[in-house]
């Protein structure tokens, strides 16, 4: 591991050389592929920098476990302790940050939030988990826009989809895929019984135009008058897009914009990212079952986490983590919950490392 890190320092010491060249300063596309290497790869370096200098702290202290002063050598011994333990989780740390990287981590994000089964309720439900997703999102200085959107009567969504645009906004929320079921009393029931309703969602990576190569004879696009409330709400021009992928059966419509280009450019991420699941979806079913069982599954068809009104509590079945802070979460708090999650799938992923160099 160490080697390892050595060269990606030495890496570091070349790349910070070539940001201070004028030429590479004045050569937009190289000085941000060297930013972006550089940024990540400084984690890394400043966290073993760090590792070495605490080393360095534990080399000094040692002589004093042999001083005359009994409470000198006292104090050197809980020095010495505290920094051991300081070492052991900046290794921990060192391997969690040198594990092979998600492509995807660094990429936006189309989340889809559809409603399951429970009707109207769900529909509602799916309404609270947008609206907490996008306060999770201001909290991190993200940018959301609704690509495409389907309401219910009560106003609950049957379908909403959001971009959200940030650094790393993929690898805080890429294990939020799967089913959300909910339980709680809704509005129109009169009888005061717990309903139990179901909401899906999936999170993709947002797909570049060099991710997934679509040829333009392969779409459908047809045009139609976008639907509305009535009165000055209705489009009187053919505004709304619907693309269809021939080859793959995907069929995605967008009408929130007035205009025609517009929804069909927010129609084109929607699909384009599909596509780039499918992709990657077909890649990872081709994974041997060991290595399967060793990362965990991500399939969104799991229910994955329930939501329990009367009782304020969340439980994420992945990890049987139950958190009492339901109202938190749906404020927008979802550090509460993610954090322990992405812990825990990297937790597994280090034994899978383990495992696997034991195998190849």
């Amino acid at each position: 591991m160490f080697e390892k890190i050595k060269d990606i320092e030495e890496r570091f010491s070349q790349l910070e050389g070539e940001l201070s060249r004028p030429e590479i300063i004045n050569d937009r596309k190289a000085y941000q592929k060297y930013t972006k290497e550089h940024s990540l790869l400084s984690p890394i370096v400043n966290t073993f920098r760090e590792y070495l200098s605490v080393q360095k702290e534990i080399k000094s202290n040692q002589p004093l476990l042999n001083d005359s002063d009994t409470e000198i050598r006292k104090l050197a011994r809980e020095e010495i302790e505290t920094l051991k333990f300081t070492l052991e989780e900046l290794e921990e740390k060192l391997r969690v940050l040198l594990l092979p990287k998600d492509p995807n981590d660094e990429k936006n994000v189309i989340l889809e939030i559809r409603a399951g089964t429970g009707g109207e309720e769900a529909a509602l439900f799916a309404a609270d988990l947008f609206r907490a997703y996008t306060r999770y999102a201001e909290t991190k200085r993200w940018k959301t826009e609704i690509l495409s959107q389907s309401s219910s009567g009560i106003g609950g969504f049957k379908e909403v989809i959001l971009l959200i645009e940030g650094q790393g906004v993929y690898s805080l929320l890429k294990h939020e895929s799967g089913v959300h079921r909910v339980q709680r009393v809704p509005e129109t029931e009169a009888q005061g019984r717990i309903h139990t309703s179901a909401v899906t969602v999936a999170v993709l990576p947002e797909a570049e135009e060099v991710d997934v190569e679509i040829d333009p004879e392969d779409l459908r696009i047809d045009v139609f008058r976008s639907s509305g409330h009535g009165g000055q709400h209705v489009n009187v021009t053919d505004s709304a897009v619907r693309i269809t992928h021939i080859p793959s059966g995907l069929v995605v419509s967008c009408q929130d914009e007035k205009s025609q280009h517009k929804n069909k450019a927010k129609a084109m991420k929607v699909l384009r990212s599909r596509l780039l699941d499918r992709q990657q979806a077909e890649q990872e079913s081709k994974i041997s079952e060991e290595r399967r069982r060793m990362v965990g599954s991500g399939d969104r068809s799991e229910k994955i986490r329930t939501y329990n009104f009367p009782q304020a509590r969340v439980t994420d079945h992945r990890i049987g983590l139950t958190l009492h802070r339901l109202e938190d979460i749906l404020q927008g708090q979802m550090d509460l919950i993610l954090d322990p999650i992405i812990t825990h799938f990297q937790t597994e992923a280090l034994k899978g490392e383990k495992g696997f160099s034991k195998i190849i």
